[in-house]
Order: C-alpha cells, then structure tokens, then sequence
C-alpha cells in the first residue's frame, strides 16, 4: 500500500530513473549507477533516499541482492504531484533528450547514457507519451549497436 506522503523532488528523480533503468535494461540498477547518474556524492545518499521510497511504498527489493530494486507503482502517485508541462517546457525537455542522444553517439560514456535514462523517465512521469515512446525506441537502437 502507498504511503499518501508526498516524495520529495530528489526521490521523485531516482524513481524516475529507476523506471527508466528497468525499463531499458529489464533489471535495476545499482546504488553506484544511481549515485554517478544523479550526481549524488555518496552511494549512502542513495540508500538513504531509496529506503524513504520503500517506507512511501513507491520501490521494493525484491530480496538483498544487488539490482533487485523494482518500482511498485505506476507512478500514478508522483504524477499527481507533478504539474503537466506547458508546451514550451515540453519541446525543451525533448530538445535536451535530443542533445543527450548526440551527446552519447560522439562520446558512448555510460554517464551520458545513465542520462538518457532519467529524462526517458521523466518523459513517462510526466506524461509526454509520444515523445517517451519516440525516445525511447531510439535507445532501444542503442543498445542494438
């Protein structure tokens, strides 16, 4: 059962990125990936931030091995504290999926990439389905290389 507590905005990110993580991957990813994605000084950061989203009922582990984190709601509680994005602030955030891409095919650095991730998933939180299933096709290309 979902806490009805409100997640912070730090914790609405690294659910979002660990949406966008299983999604592209089909496992979870760990405290490190989240901790160098998200540009936390510490992987105790993360842990301390995932384990409020356990307590709010947003993410679980599935058992104590590593990547066994999975998202348990749809994220239908965080979008209901999120504002739909105007029309301008839509175009930016595809605009910067879009330069994360061309980022990524002249550099292929995994920080880049975890990066993609993020925004993929706040496309989905956001509700910007067209663009999210746009983004997302072409990281599935990615990973087809």
């Amino acid at each position: 059962m979902v806490n009805n507590e409100r997640s912070t905005k730090r914790q609405r990110e690294l659910l979002t990125f660990v949406d966008g993580f299983i999604q592209g991957h089909g496992y979870g990813p760990s405290y490190r990936e989240i901790m160098r994605a998200l540009g936390y000084k510490s992987v105790s950061t993360v842990a301390i931030h995932i384990d409020g989203l356990i307590t709010k009922g947003y993410l679980r582990k599935r058992d104590n091995s590593a990547r066994s984190l999975e998202v348990v709601t749809t994220n239908t509680a965080i979008k209901e504290t999120t504002e739909k994005p105007t029309a301008a602030q839509e175009r930016w955030l595809v605009a910067a999926v879009n330069r994360q891409f061309d980022l990524y095919d002249e550099k292929k650095e995994q920080m880049v990439l975890d990066g993609i991730y993020v925004l993929v998933g706040a496309l989905k939180v956001l509700g910007l389905d067209k663009a999210h299933e746009a983004a997302k096709a072409r990281l599935g290309d990615l990973e087809h290389l």
